[in-house]
């Protein structure tokens, strides 16, 4: 029987992933990113790396997905074992040369010791919303500011910086970088309200090209919840491309805050 792993990091995705599959997965989080609301089976370190995937293995598992936030770990080369320690050069010149480059490297180390790596998409198809309008409608100015949004995060994906931004009026008002969403978000205040353009709509979308099995653009209430204290007027996404936790409390919450939530 396929035992299917999910290498949790923080965060409530991996817990809402858990919900969605009929038997219980086999739970692995990176030392120091504990996933919330969901028991974990086992710790593992990178430097441990070679070992943990024998112990998956050992344990019967086929198929891996990655889900949840994780930042680079700092690495204590004492804890190294033989095998571990031949991919770190590999490793570390993923890492120089971006995040995507890292995921797609982790990828191709799980894959070469035969396991399977899955997606979202793969085993939880209903945390990603297809093409609708979730709350609210949409304006003429709604559907120029993403339309101009998707222009600007395709660009910023490109170059492996950020998967969202912020535009009202036709200007961008933020980008997303590696504080993430909700420090983009929160920065809207210190914006004058002299050049800035009332509304406006945040964007997010996959990076163009990336590997869909990782790191797909995540959403949840406190993405609302922000992007209300900040006066915009709503939220569009990639149809299909951002995961989106506790669809139904966002629809409910867009609604009651006369927000636009729109799966573009």
């Amino acid at each position: 029987m396929s035992r299917l792993a999910i290498i949790a990091g923080q965060g409530a995705l991996p817990a809402a992933l858990a919900a969605t599959l009929a038997e219980p997965p086999f739970v692995c989080a990176l030392d120091g990113f504990t996933p919330a609301g969901l028991p974990v089976d086992q710790v593992f370190r990178v430097e441990r790396l070679a070992l943990f995937l024998r112990f998956l293995e050992d344990q019967g598992v086929t198929r891996v997905i990655f889900a949840g936030a994780v930042q680079r770990p700092r690495l204590d080369p004492s804890l190294f074992d033989p095998q571990t320690a031949q991919m770190v050069p590999r490793l570390l010149a993923a890492m120089q040369a971006g995040d995507d480059a890292t995921l797609r490297a982790v990828v191709a180390i799980f894959e070469e010791a035969c396991f399977e790596v899955v997606g979202v998409e793969a085993i939880a198809p209903a945390l990603l919303p297809q093409a609708a309008v979730l709350a609210g409608e949409i304006t003429p100015q709604h559907e120029a500011d993403a339309t101009r949004a998707a222009t600007i995060t395709a660009a910023l994906g490109a170059v492996d910086v950020g998967q969202g931004c912020v535009v009202a009026g036709g200007l961008c008002l933020a980008v997303e970088a590696l504080p993430g969403t909700d420090a983009m978000l929160k920065s809207l205040a210190q914006i004058p309200a002299s050049l800035r353009p009332k509304g406006g709509v945040f964007y997010k979308s996959a990076k163009p090209g990336q590997d869909r099995r990782m790191d797909l653009p995540t959403m949840g209430m406190e993405t609302l919840r922000l992007v209300a204290e900040a006066g915009l007027a709503g939220v569009a996404f990639e149809a299909g491309s951002v995961i989106c936790l506790d669809l139904p409390q966002m629809i409910a919450f867009a609604q009651a805050q006369n927000l636009l939530l729109w799966a573009r």
